[in-house]
């Protein structure tokens, strides 16, 4: 399974991370990072109607190569002048051609929260990504069990990271209710094998509360999406391949948000 694959990729890479700069040195070093509790991400998405969160994404494992042409800081200042109100950066190198760099550099030049998506399996790459500048995570139910989900989920929280707790099915969705999950994302691709069915976010959303910041993720591509999710009372959507591929950012957000 390409997930298993993953997973074991991102642990090696995990491992060479630390052997470069200890587990104590980077807790220590994001323990220190000026304004720890912003939540900006959380803030972002809490606006009223549908908030974007717009994903700068070279790659996948199902699609190949999305963007050849790859300025990704060109891409993140378009996607906040068009009115996203987050920006995801993927990090993962070995299937999504992702960097932590890239984040630290659109950091740099962006306002809009930043979101670090990767395959978080081990507490250092939470610090790490304090220190890169991230204002949130993904933590993917899928790949934790509960303690270890739990214990993620507050280290992030002590170091005011939000997190963007991601589930896609009810099993998983339990899991993110009992941590006290404030953002749940519904995965609308099954991990497993990549089939992609919208409707797991309409499913899922009545199960619930009202006070959770809901996001939905992939599969997004039109207008006629947006309504259905607005319909269903979701707060929020993250959107990526289809705007990388859509020759106009701006003009497809603009069509997306009208």
């Amino acid at each position: 399974m390409i997930l298993d694959k993953i997973v074991a990729a991102t642990r090696i890479r995990v491992n060479k991370e630390k052997s470069k700069k200890s587990f104590d040195v980077v807790k220590k070093e994001a323990l220190n990072t000026a304004e720890k509790l912003s939540y900006k991400f959380e803030e972002a998405l809490s606006k009223p109607s549908i908030n974007f969160i717009c994903e700068i994404k070279q790659a996948s494992p199902s699609k190949g190569l999305i963007s050849d042409n790859f300025n990704y800081k060109e891409i993140a200042m378009e996607y906040q002048n068009s009115g996203a109100a987050a920006i995801s950066v993927i990090t993962e190198p070995d299937f999504f051609l992702g960097n932590r760099d890239y984040l630290k550099e659109i950091k740099d030049i962006v306002t809009a929260p930043v979101l670090r998506k990767d395959f978080i399996i081990d507490s250092y790459q939470i610090y790490e990504s304090k220190i890169i500048g991230a204002d949130a995570i993904l933590l993917i139910c899928s790949i934790l069990d509960n303690p270890v989900l739990k214990d993620f989920f507050e280290i992030a929280n002590v170091i005011g990271l939000s997190c963007l707790v991601e589930v896609h099915n009810e099993k998983e969705l339990d899991m993110a209710l009992n941590i006290g999950a404030k953002i749940i994302g519904v995965n609308n691709r099954n991990l497993k094998n990549f089939k992609v069915d919208l409707n797991n976010t309409i499913r899922l959303r009545k199960l619930v509360p009202n006070d959770k910041i809901f996001v939905s993720e992939s599969g997004i591509k039109t207008k006629e999406h947006i309504d259905m999710l607005k319909a269903n009372n979701i707060n929020a959507v993250l959107i990526g391949e289809e705007l990388m591929r859509s020759g106009n950012i701006n003009l497809k957000l603009k069509e997306l948000m009208s």
